[in-house]
């Protein structure tokens, strides 16, 4: 992590794997809006039913033998605990805030993820530091959208930013354990931690976990192929090459995805126009906070 290039964009197969991934989760924040399924209920499904895919994959690899493996598998617990953090924070700010500003706000994973990597040892070029104190201007104006409109919804944002500290920590040490092991075993592993964690909560909320409509499991589907497989899976394959930065920058675009199919969907403009003009400025600082250097080395090449 420490001497990995944190500037340095995707290229080949990971470039479609962000695109579908970037389209999968941005599907995940109307589809939690729009089902009726308790929070605890819909994380365990997703989860549990991920694992399950995976595993077949994991055990033909036998990715267990070794202490570097075994060393790997613990840091992937560690990243199946923060996961089942970041999705309580990201499904319960999609009930409390608006889908565009509660989504725009978890994206805050790349400004987390880079200073994440700075106090970890990582090169991140100084000028950045400029973009990061734009984007987190925007990120304020974004946030004071719905303090002005409820208490409820400012919590909301609250958890969403939470969620996105946490979902940058993630992807960190996701990147650092696929070094040794591979992402079938890390997502197993990382998945059944996450489904075995949410199921205390599932008791304690007396959430059930059966007895839904069939458009309530539609939902669950959708949010499993979309948000969990072409989301959370595909990024991991990538996390293999890419930084986590890069891939948390990434990971930003899935703001307008959720903020149009909200739109169609739920029929919430909440603003848009304004939101976007905001989170134009926050891509924009962003951007240039990872891609500086790219740019330097154009030159000096």
């Amino acid at each position: 992590m420490k001497y990995q290039d944190h500037t340095k964009l995707p290229t080949g197969r990971d470039i479609p794997f962000l695109i579908f991934g970037v389209l999968g989760i941005g599907s995940s924040g109307p589809i939690i809006a729009k089902a009726t399924m308790p929070i605890p209920t819909m994380i365990f499904w997703r989860n549990l039913v991920g694992a399950l895919v995976m595993m077949p994959f994991a055990l033909a690899r036998k990715e267990w033998k070794t202490k570097d493996q075994l060393n790997a598998i613990r840091w992937s617990v560690l990243a199946g605990t923060l996961l089942a953090t970041h999705f309580v924070c990201f499904f319960w700010a999609m009930k409390l805030t608006s889908v565009a500003t509660g989504t725009a706000l978890t994206a805050t994973q790349p400004i987390f993820a880079a200073l994440f990597i700075k106090l970890a040892g990582g090169h991140i070029p100084r000028k950045s530091i400029a973009g990061m104190i734009i984007a987190f201007i925007s990120v304020i104006a974004i946030t004071g959208i719905d303090f002005s409109v409820s208490i409820q919804a400012f919590q909301g944002d609250l958890l969403a930013v939470f969620g996105g500290a946490v979902g940058a920590t993630y992807m960190i040490i996701g990147a650092n354990a696929q070094k040794v092991i591979s992402t079938s075993t890390f997502t197993t592993v990382c998945y059944s931690t996450c489904a075995i964690l949410i199921f205390p909560l599932v008791l304690l909320t007396k959430s059930n976990l059966t007895g839904y409509s069939s458009t309530e499991w539609l939902l669950l589907a959708g949010l499993i192929i979309g948000a969990q497989f072409l989301g959370h899976t595909l990024f991991n394959f990538t996390l293999k090459r890419v930084s986590p930065a890069v891939v948390s920058l990434v990971v930003f675009f899935e703001v307008p995805v959720s903020a149009i199919l909200a739109f169609i969907w739920l029929g919430q403009p909440n603003h848009l126009p304004a939101q976007f003009r905001e989170l134009s400025v926050y891509f924009l600082a962003v951007h240039y906070l990872f891609c500086d250097q790219i740019n330097l080395k154009k030159i000096r090449g």
